[in-house]
């Protein structure tokens, strides 16, 4: 019967997870969903985290739907207790390019040609940003400067350097006039949207907080109920108790879902995609 009761709490997890993805928006981020996903399924971080959280809740509650609610715990931990880094590492990036933006508007007065202030700002571009620049920099001496802008493009993935590789390309094309006065728009408004960002980053961090305490506090109540009163959770350990408990760890995932999607940053879409001709496009 805990067999059946464990096949069940799979099935309910794996279902969850699938109605979670289809509310996802759908549109040119599904490659972008499914190398995420591809991610996840070799992280061996998440792997580990999933065993081990799924095995300390069947080892001291005995419950099978116990245990997968922590292995799905462990899974989604990383999402729930971290991605800081990764958060400052984008408002990095955002700031990187306004200040290779407004490089190139310095530099393209005084270098002869497009390439020629592209090459000669890859050596002091911003950390965070350096390597991408310096790739378009030797894409240049043997491909068309669109190739390289749309290269460049791809490898950044950045809503606003897709509006810096319009404007390049646009010029390279000689449809831009003052493309100096261009790029010191384009750079304010990099720098608008991180300002932008550090404010939405700290009004969300109380709900990360609190994403964070309610799950610690739940787990622990269920595990020091367990062990220091068994009694009062008795009823779980039956067949109709743990379809029970699968009902409540469906409702309480979907809470803590649901709470860390309002606490997450949602960067504008990009409007450049990559094309079989290697052209910049809308």
């Amino acid at each position: 019967m805990r067999a059946v009761v464990a096949l069940c709490g799979v099935g309910i997890a794996a279902g969850l997870l699938l109605v979670m993805d289809g509310f996802r928006p759908t549109g040119h981020g599904s490659g972008q969903r499914r190398s995420r996903l591809a991610s996840w399924i070799r992280s061996p971080e998440r792997w580990s985290r999933a065993i081990g959280g799924g095995l300390v809740l069947l080892v001291l509650t005995r419950w099978p739907v116990a245990g997968i609610a922590g292995a799905v715990l462990g899974w989604a931990s990383p999402d729930l207790y971290g991605g800081t880094k990764q958060r400052q590492a984008g408002i990095s990036r955002t700031e990187a390019i306004a200040t290779w933006t407004e490089m190139l508007r310095d530099t393209i007065g005084a270098a002869h040609g497009l390439e020629s202030a592209i090459t000669a700002t890859a050596a002091t571009t911003p950390e965070p940003i350096r390597a991408e620049v310096q790739a378009m920099s030797a894409d240049l001496q043997r491909e068309p400067i669109t190739v390289a802008l749309q290269r460049f493009a791809t490898r950044l993935a950045h809503p606003i350097s897709d509006l810096v590789v319009a404007a390049l390309a646009t010029a390279a094309n000689g449809s831009v006039r003052d493309l100096a006065e261009l790029l010191g728009t384009l750079a304010g408004s990099a720098r608008d949207e991180a300002s932008m960002q550090l404010r939405v980053e700290a009004g969300r961090a109380r709900m990360r907080t609190a994403v964070r305490v309610i799950t610690a506090v739940t787990v622990l109540t269920v595990v020091g109920l367990t062990l220091l009163n068994p009694r009062y959770v008795r009823g779980y350990g039956t067949p109709v108790g743990q379809v029970v408990l699968a009902l409540i760890a469906m409702v309480w995932g979907s809470s803590l879902w649901w709470l860390q999607t309002m606490a997450r940053f949602r960067s504008p879409e990009r409007f450049l995609l990559s094309t079989a001709t290697g052209e910049v496009g809308s």
